[in-house]
């Protein structure tokens, strides 16, 4: 069974964890703090930024592996893999590197949320129409 599209953005989606997680690394050392947050308004929004990364890209791509593992249309998986990628980078990016870019931030949790409830909606269909068949 081929898991391409998965493959690839689990891959991305890790990668762009790992930068979320060395710029809280970057921050914590700037700013001598070992634990927590140290009551640093970048450092705060660099963690949530990172944490929400790992929140959510695991759900997003364990929904695409059941598309991909169900046969769903290949295009669909590619445009909702890089909905749930672009989404995952918007967000971290807005947290972790600026003031708190709301248009940049929200622009993100809804490509997350549209590639997430698309997912769903096909890992519970797929079976449903092979059952009508």
């Amino acid at each position: 069974m081929d898991i391409t599209v998965t493959a690839i953005t689990a891959g991305l989606l890790a990668l762009t964890l790992i930068v979320l997680s060395v710029n809280v690394i970057r921050l914590r050392g700037q700013n001598k703090v070992s634990l927590g947050d140290g009551g640093n308004e970048a450092l705060q929004r660099a963690i949530r930024g990172q944490a929400n990364c790992a929140e959510y890209a695991p759900i997003g791509v364990l929904l695409l592996l059941v598309a991909e593992l169900q046969s769903a249309n290949f295009y669909l998986l590619i445009v909702l893999g890089a909905a749930l990628l672009i989404g995952r980078l918007m967000h971290g990016y807005a947290f972790g590197f600026t003031s708190g870019n709301i248009p940049l931030r929200r622009g993100g949790m809804m490509l997350t949320f549209i590639a997430i409830v698309s997912l769903a909606v096909v890992d519970v269909a797929m079976p449903m129409i092979g059952w009508l068949s």
